[in-house]
């Protein structure tokens, strides 16, 4: 008798979890599909430079291409004097009229690294950079380098991490902490702050008080640059950039607390730029951008906030500012997701996740 009440029990329990996972994912089934495209190795950051092609960077050194129609990858030499080393690498690369530019830690000797952006004409077989910006000063450190770039106009807003380096991020004078706007060819405009009324402010400086913002992006809705920002232990965020303002970091914690578990500093106090959402405890936010294509015309205008923590994607419709929605589209699908980009003419969306190249589309297409 025990022998068959603990077997039904078995049998009980194995259904409850077939019908739960059946059933939780049904939506989502009907909805969307993945497709993997190719392998990679560790790869960070992507861009189209056409319809068919994704160029990658992976963060251990190389640049690939991967034609997404074929699924053939061909891997481009490059000069780039770039140091591996903790969350450094090659990082972002954004391509437009037939030029790249790339963010990296750049090896700047004695083990000092500083996250430097450079730009090349795109050439299919060997890339040869030229660099445009480096954060100074170079610091020893494996932390926290951001960095994700992000193309308005004439102007090249790139994101730039503190370096661990926390209050760091408060000090104008130094890069580490900041993003960064400069033309795209290297030279500065002449409406950065430091002109306007912060003459003690670096010239390439536009906003300051980030900690590692590993998410930037254009929206062509409103025409402003959207970052996304981790916390410490908890308080990520979705926030705009605001020329001369200063998010805060390390005199504001957004929610969270050090890894010890001391306290930081408040959520927000006013003086500083408050971000749109918070995410406490920490999703560890990854790249972002506001969707704008037909595969999914629902979503158009909303941000997409991709997760290294939870692997998932989520979508923001942040119109209203007070009434803000967020859905979670999915989550623990295809790893933890670094990058996410949407197709130029058809608005699917291709992820970099784990280690490989994702495509995400309709289902029934």
């Amino acid at each position: 008798m025990v022998v068959g009440l603990n077997f039904h029990k078995v049998i009980k329990y194995f259904l409850s979890i077939f019908f739960f996972f059946l059933f939780s994912s049904k939506s989502f089934s009907e909805n969307f599909t993945f497709k993997k495209l190719a392998d990679l190795n560790d790869p960070w950051g992507s861009s189209f430079i056409s319809d068919e092609e994704l160029i990658i960077t992976e963060k251990t050194g190389k640049i690939k291409i991967v034609n997404i129609i074929s699924r053939e990858v061909y891997e481009v030499e490059h000069n780039l004097n770039y140091f591996v080393h903790g969350q450094g690498g090659l990082l972002d690369i954004i391509y437009q009229d037939n030029y790249l530019w790339i963010s990296y830690s750049e090896n700047r000797g004695d083990w000092k690294t500083s996250t430097s952006i450079a730009k090349a004409k795109l050439n299919k077989k060997n890339l040869d950079f030229e660099n445009i910006f480096q954060a100074e000063p170079p610091i020893e450190s494996g932390y926290h380098f951001g960095s994700r770039l992000a193309i308005k106009d004439n102007y090249l807003f790139a994101s730039a991490g503190e370096r661990g380096g926390g209050m760091i991020a408060q000090d104008p004078t130094n890069h580490p902490g900041s993003i960064i706007r400069i033309h795209l060819d290297g030279s500065i405009p002449k409406d950065n702050p430091k002109f306007e009324g912060k003459s003690n402010w670096l010239p390439e400086i536009y906003q300051i008080g980030v900690r590692n913002p590993q998410g930037l992006t254009y929206s062509s809705f409103d025409g402003k640059i959207y970052a996304s920002n981790h916390g410490a232990k908890g308080g990520d965020w979705f926030g705009e950039i605001k020329k001369g303002e200063n998010y805060g970091w390390k005199i504001l914690g957004w929610g969270g607390t050090n890894y010890s578990g001391s306290k930081i500093g408040p959520k927000w106090k006013p003086g500083f730029t408050k971000a749109i959402q918070y995410w406490v405890p920490s999703i560890a936010a990854s790249a972002i951008t506001i969707y704008k294509g037909k595969e999914f015309n629902e979503w158009n205008g909303e941000a997409l906030i991709t997760s290294l923590k939870d692997k998932s994607m989520r979508k923001l419709n942040f119109q209203n500012l007070s009434n803000i929605e967020e859905t979670i589209i999915f989550k623990d699908k295809i790893g933890r997701i670094r990058d996410i980009q949407v197709h130029p003419v058809n608005g699917k969306i291709y992820f970099l996740a784990g280690n490989s190249l994702w495509l995400m589309e309709k289902t029934n297409n």
